[in-house]
C-alpha cells in the first residue's frame, strides 16, 4: 500500500466539523482536495494527520486553534471612521470586505459592528480560537 509521506502530492476528501457536530466544510460533493505534503498549503495539524496515512485509510483527528486556524488575536479586531471607506460603499454587519494592502494582496475581513460614524473590522479567519474535528479519507498519492 501507498503510505503518504512529506514531498507526496495526494488527494483526500474531507468532512469538517465544530465542536458541536456542525458541520463547516466538505469535499464529498466535489472533487477531492489536492496538495502536497510538506507545502504548507494546508492548515498544519491537517497536513500532519495525512502524512502517514495509508491510502484508503480513513482517520479522524481533533484539531485544537493552535493547529487549525489559529488562536483569535484581539488585536486582529479594529474599528475604523465610516469616512475611510469609499462613498459608494455602506458596511452592513456581517458583510465580508477585502481591504487592499500596499503588498497588492488584498485582506479579508468581516464586518462585525456598524454604529454611528464606527465600523468594527475583523481580520480573524472566521474559525480562529475553534478546536475542529475533521474526517479524512486518503483517495490517492502520487
Amino acid at each position: 500500500m501507498s503510505q503518504a509521506k512529506c514531498g507526496n502530492t495526494v488527494k483526500v476528501h474531507f468532512t469538517g466539523r465544530l465542536e458541536n457536530g456542525e458541520v463547516f466544510t466538505s469535499s464529498r460533493e466535489s472533487e477531492p482536495l489536492e496538495f502536497t505534503l510538506g507545502g504548507g498549503q494546508v492548515i498544519p495539524g491537517f497536513e500532519k494527520a495525512v502524512t502517514g496515512m495509508e491510502l484508503g485509510e480513513t482517520k479522524t483527528v481533533n484539531l485544537p486553534p493552535e493547529e487549525a486556524y489559529g488562536p483569535r488575536q484581539e488585536d486582529l479586531v479594529v474599528d475604523v471612521k465610516k469616512s475611510n471607506f469609499p462613498e459608494d460603499l455602506t458596511p452592513l454587519t456581517g458583510e465580508q470586505l477585502e481591504i487592499p494592502q500596499e503588498d497588492g494582496e488584498p485582506l479579508k475581513v468581516a464586518v462585525v459592528d456598524v454604529s454611528g460614524d464606527t465600523v468594527t473590522l475583523d481580520a480573524n479567519h472566521p474559525l480562529a480560537g475553534y478546536t475542529v474535528t475533521f474526517t479524512i479519507i486518503l483517495v490517492a498519492v502520487k
